[in-house]
């Protein structure tokens, strides 16, 4: 139903955006923060580095029961607790001068984030279909690139000011804190956990929209119902984690480094450093969108992801021998970035066509947890480069080696997520099909084929009772029938079983 898929688009996909708009500018602040915090407060690479990861071990601790609190109790008030804590955090960070105070503050942000990702994620797979899935992810994850835009210009303004005689990436952690515990007092009165709650759908729709996730639930259960430690046995899940792991150590590390690889690089102010980083979230926006549609009408997932990291990979190492160019350089970075967010929507979709119930929501934490071991090594890996060979340029080619390595290991996912309306015939065509699915999803297959192109669909049964599909359209002037175990395909659609 059109206008429930619409309804749900204009409510939800606005509000979760602002949500993870500020959910990325209170994680990375810390990026352009310590162009200037690093000077004050004496840290070194290494001490920094260490800071920015370390947020990650207590992400990883909490991550796992923070997605099983969402899918058993409430993802609505969950993700308003997270928005409350995580600002109020950010902005007590403004008053740290230690390096023992800065990693107890990222440690305490670590914990107050933990599962935001992955229960949005469960969230957006109560809405939204799986054929939509790709698009919502995107629109979601668009809000990195306007993350980096709207953390971008304030950090290029709020650097340079002193009030009250706090420095200005002090303020920085204030103005971008204090947003985020507002905002989550807002989630408890807007966000709607399930949408037979939804009271601002009509009756019809409210209706529609949960028959349609009740049958995509029951295809995945027939399909196969996984436990949580199933799902940890699965090879596609293990792939999809080890792949994401180095994709995160990669995209977080450039995150936390790239304003101080530009810094380094140009000379430029930490200001004029903060403004030029704002160019990278127009193409990065463009990009995201433009895969997920295509990943959506193509039906196709792993490609859609493979190919957008290995690009990454290729253009973050074309920066090494370009180094000395700063404008070729920076093409280079802005190009990874776009290629970053490119890869997102396809990553999450994969297991979210693959997993279903509390433990598939346990093991979307895992996947996410083990990828945050990946996003607490990058950081501090860099850091420890920089110090260690005094230049950037081997930090620079380990993130690009990381991006080739995920998307190596993601070559090997097999998953298919080609939707009921992918898999129908072309008009004029009738198509036997020998299908791999299960008898529960075949039957909605089947009724979907029905409905969506208002053709005759008649089972048939072979000497093996093996299911087939027999699908004919009203106007059909020719046929083809492949089926191993049909050996014929009436006028009227009709498959029969062979004597």
């Amino acid at each position: 139903m059109l206008s429930a898929r619409r309804r749900i688009a204009i409510r939800l996909l606005p509000f979760l955006f602002l949500l993870y708009l500020l959910n990325y500018v209170d994680r990375v602040n810390v990026s352009f923060a310590a162009l200037r915090m690093s000077a004050d407060l004496h840290f070194s690479d290494r001490v920094y580095g260490l800071g920015a990861g370390v947020f990650f071990l207590t992400y990883v601790l909490f991550e796992i029961p923070g997605a099983i609190l969402v899918e058993r109790w409430s993802a609505r008030k969950w993700i308003a607790r997270i928005m409350i804590t995580w600002g109020l955090v950010t902005t007590f960070t403004a008053f740290i001068h230690s390096a023992s105070q800065f990693y107890a503050a990222r440690l305490l942000l670590g914990a107050a984030e933990a599962s935001f990702y992955p229960g949005v994620m469960i969230y957006i797979a109560r809405w939204f279909r799986l054929e939509d899935r790709a698009r919502a992810i995107a629109v979601f994850y668009a809000a990195i690139p306007a993350g980096m835009f709207v953390g971008s210009s304030a950090a290029s303004w709020l650097l340079g000011i002193n009030w009250l005689n706090l420095s200005g990436w002090r303020w920085l952690f204030i103005m971008e804190g204090v947003p985020a515990i507002l905002i989550g007092f807002v989630t408890l009165f807007f966000l709607t956990d399930h949408p037979s709650q939804a009271e601002w759908l009509t009756v019809s729709e409210r209706d529609w929209i949960a028959s349609e996730m009740a049958a995509e639930r029951a295809a995945q259960k027939k399909n196969r119902n996984f436990t949580f430690w199933e799902a940890c046995h699965d090879s596609r899940i293990l792939l999809i984690m080890a792949g994401y792991f180095f994709f995160q150590l990669a995209g977080v590390a450039s995150s936390f480094w790239l304003p101080t690889f530009l810094k380094r690089l140009s000379g430029l102010p930490p200001a004029s450093v903060s403004k030029l980083l704002m160019i990278p979230a127009i193409p990065g926006v463009i990009v995201l969108l433009a895969n997920a549609w295509h990943s959506d009408r193509a039906g196709e997932r792993k490609w859609h992801t493979v190919i957008p990291v290995a690009c990454a990979g290729f253009v973050y190492l074309s920066a090494v021998p370009a180094h000395s160019r700063l404008t070729l350089a920076f093409l280079f970075f802005t190009l990874a970035i776009s290629f970053n967010l490119a890869s997102v929507p396809g990553i999450w979709a994969m297991p979210t066509a693959i997993l279903s119930g509390a433990g598939g929501a346990a093991a979307l934490g895992l996947i996410s947890s083990v990828s945050q071991a990946g996003a607490f090594i990058g950081p501090y890996l860099v850091g420890y480069l920089n110090e260690r060979s005094h230049s950037i340029l081997p930090s620079i080619a380990a993130i690009g080696s990381s991006y080739l390595g995920a998307a190596f290991i993601f070559c090997f996912v097999r998953v298919q997520t080609r939707t009921a309306q992918d898999r129908c015939p072309r008009p004029g065509h009738i198509t036997c099909e020998s299908p791999t699915i299960s008898a529960g999803a075949r039957n909605i297959v089947f009724s979907l084929l029905c409905s969506q192109y208002a053709l005759r669909c008649i089972p048939a049964i072979s000497g093996r009772t093996d299911f087939s599909l027999c699908v004919q359209a009203r106007s059909a002037k020719r046929q083809t029938c492949d089926c191993g175990r049909i050996n014929a395909c009436s006028s009227t659609g009709r498959g029969q079983a062979p004597h």
